[in-house]
């Protein structure tokens, strides 16, 4: 049992910081480097759902079996409880406080009758979004790195 809660939390954590790796630095430059940026922000947008979907759901393991592992007596699992906790959080309010918010206002962006302050709202709620996603790849890489030791 402890192996397996073990794994699993490695894993789930590997794949969450994995995914916002490749996301960040593979998948979003390249679309917008391919694409018009209007066309390169619809797709990115209609990528965002499953992205925070599956950092969601990679958290919740990462968390439940930190918890399981540190209930158990199995090591010190206190740091990585507490860090994928807060990992978790920002993800949650990032895919469901940002995320819905930002994809309401991206059809309005390149609108002539839009507001002018839909634009400076949208890029805060943008530059919100990536800072969240750098905490929490640097708060990943230091889980990583105590489970590596």
């Amino acid at each position: 049992m402890i192996t397996s809660l073990r794994v699993a939390h490695l894993i789930a954590l590997a794949l969450w910081v994995g995914s916002i790796v490749f996301f960040s630095f593979i998948v979003a430059p390249g679309i917008f480097g391919a694409l018009p940026n209007q066309e390169a922000g619809r797709v990115i947008g209609t990528i965002f759902p499953r992205y925070y979907q599956l950092g969601i759901v990679a958290g919740l393991i990462t968390v439940v079996a930190a918890i399981a592992l540190q209930w158990m007596g199995n090591g010190s699992w206190s740091i990585s409880v507490g860090l994928t906790t807060i990992m978790l959080a920002l993800t949650l309010y990032a895919g469901i406080v940002i995320q819905p918010r930002a994809a309401a206002m991206r059809p309005l962006l390149h609108d002539p009758a839009t507001e002018a302050t839909t634009k400076p709202e949208f890029d805060r709620l943008h530059h919100l979004a990536v800072t969240l996603n750098v905490v929490v790849l640097l708060g990943g890489l230091v889980a990583l790195g105590l489970r590596g030791r």
